[in-house]
């Protein structure tokens, strides 16, 4: 283990067998995850070259016809699966500006048939573009590949704050996991400095999220580093007296390793012993430039509830984050509130069948509000 930026880097090697190194990683798993927020992982085993070539398969894809690209998945889907178009998705915080992104999404994970019936949007089938064989391809292998290493690492975690091993983990089988492809769009020259923002400071609602590593392009498309100090993936930690707000921190890894981070369900279950990561994207000071990346979504299954496990219910934590509520419910919620799922969405929540009564009083003549 070491660090960067205050970060702690941990080898997945030294969580495969029990022993000091292991205890060690725990510990700076831990640290980074409670502190941070979340922590950068080495060992992981995504090829970076893989990466690229998926990255440049996304590419292409996001280049062809929006007219093609608004039949792969949509509002129906809440934009779950397929393609999310620029100007959709908001931070809550973000005051109605939406994001400056276009994203894929997709699920690498074999569906609950039980909830594919229940949350028939969360757990919609994959659409792909057609003729794009190597995309799909390379995009599920990756998916899965990060998925395994998510499970690995909430293993780690569990042991860590001396749960059983797969306390987490038991949350997750049967979740509607997801990856999401994502390519910040360039800005021209007289939108910056307007406040455009790439991603807009916010948490996730999931698990744990995992990021393989993103890359920017310069305006003429090729690679490049980073066009600015200001630009890329930022995160805030954890607030202390010496720096209520937090402090804002660089996020991007070091060479060779990925980033994983806490999310609200995580939080949730911990009591606020881990907290889920404020972070934000922005976008470089002159125009032209464009970024991909990628995430993917370790979530708890639906009918999870969502309140502080044993270890970590106090007073504190129980008004914290009372009431309790289902892990599929919380998600529809927070769907709305970020602008991918529909305002009347919150209305499949509760009893919907008072109309019965509605159809009954008008049958006799008894209209709503009469006598």
């Amino acid at each position: 283990m070491s660090e960067s930026m205050g970060i702690p880097v941990v080898d997945l090697a030294d969580l495969a067998t029990p022993g000091p190194a292991r205890d060690a990683a725990d510990a700076a798993l831990l640290a980074g995850l409670a502190d941070f927020g979340l922590v950068h992982f080495r060992g992981h085993g995504i090829d970076d070259a893989a990466l690229d070539a998926f990255y440049r398969d996304f590419i292409a894809v996001t280049a062809r016809p929006v007219e093609e690209k608004r039949t792969w998945g949509g509002a129906d889907l809440w934009y779950q699966r397929g393609w999310t178009p620029p100007d959709t998705e908001q931070a809550v915080v973000a005051g109605g500006q939406p994001d400056f992104k276009e994203c894929y999404f997709m699920a690498p994970i074999p569906l609950d048939a039980e909830m594919v019936t229940e949350f028939p949007e969360v757990y919609a089938e994959n659409v792909w573009p057609a003729d794009a064989s190597d995309f799909r391809k390379r995009y599920e292998e990756i998916g899965v590949q990060t998925h395994e290493l998510g499970l690995l690492l909430l293993q780690a975690c569990a042991r860590a704050l001396g749960l059983a091993e797969d306390t987490f983990t038991a949350y997750t089988q049967g979740g509607p996991h997801v990856t999401r492809a994502l390519r910040y769009l360039p800005l021209k020259p007289a939108q910056v400095g307007t406040g455009i923002v790439w991603g807009e400071e916010h948490t996730d609602f999931n698990l744990l999220t995992l990021l393989p590593g993103g890359r920017f392009y310069d305006p003429a498309g090729a690679p490049c580093g980073r066009p600015d100090a200001g630009s890329g993936l930022y995160l805030r930690t954890r607030p202390t007296t010496e720096h209520p707000g937090g402090r804002r921190v660089y996020g991007v890894p070091p060479a060779g390793c990925m980033v994983a981070q806490v999310g609200q369900q995580l939080e949730i279950l911990t009591g606020g012993r881990l907290l889920a990561t404020p972070h934000e994207i922005t976008a470089p000071a002159q125009p032209g430039y464009t970024r991909t990346s990628m995430a993917h979504f370790v979530h708890a299954h639906p009918l999870t509830l969502l309140r502080p496990l044993a270890p970590f219910r106090t007073p504190e934590s129980i008004d914290a984050y009372r009431p309790p509520v289902l892990a599929g419910t919380y998600g529809t919620k927070t769907l709305v509130d970020i602008g991918l799922a529909p305002a009347d969405a919150i209305h499949a929540l509760g009893y919907r069948h008072y109309g019965r009564l509605a159809d009954a009083r008008r049958a006799e003549g008894r209209l709503p509000g009469m006598g």
